[in-house]
């Protein structure tokens, strides 16, 4: 319990860090991580038909989901610093982080 909380503080920092960012910056204009492109693409190719403006919770966190966003992430290690950290997520890209509209990927 004391360790998720932690990860959870840190994910809501790091949201709070790239909601600015977002906010601030054209986002096209913004990069992340020096591989932003290749993370990109392999998010598309592994996930080519999610829709991504409106997240549905189960295409992050059913088990057949899981399947895949592991393998995914893993892929990155070596590559991206913090590659296995969860993040807070919008669930609905067009309004702000809450409660409501928050969802915590692992």
């Amino acid at each position: 319990p004391r360790v998720e909380l932690a990860w959870a503080m840190k994910a809501h920092q790091h949201a709070q860090v790239y909601f600015n960012l977002i906010s601030s910056v054209d986002p096209k204009f913004l990069n992340l991580t020096k591989v932003d492109d290749q993370i990109y693409n392999e998010f598309r190719k592994t996930f080519r038909d999610l829709k991504i403006d409106v997240l549905d919770p189960e295409d992050l966190k059913s088990e057949p989901a899981k399947e895949k966003w592991r393998p995914f992430c893993l892929g990155f290690e070596g590559v991206v610093e913090d590659f296995n950290y969860g993040t807070l997520l919008r669930l609905d890209c067009s309004k702000d982080y809450t409660e409501e509209n928050t969802i915590f990927g692992e």
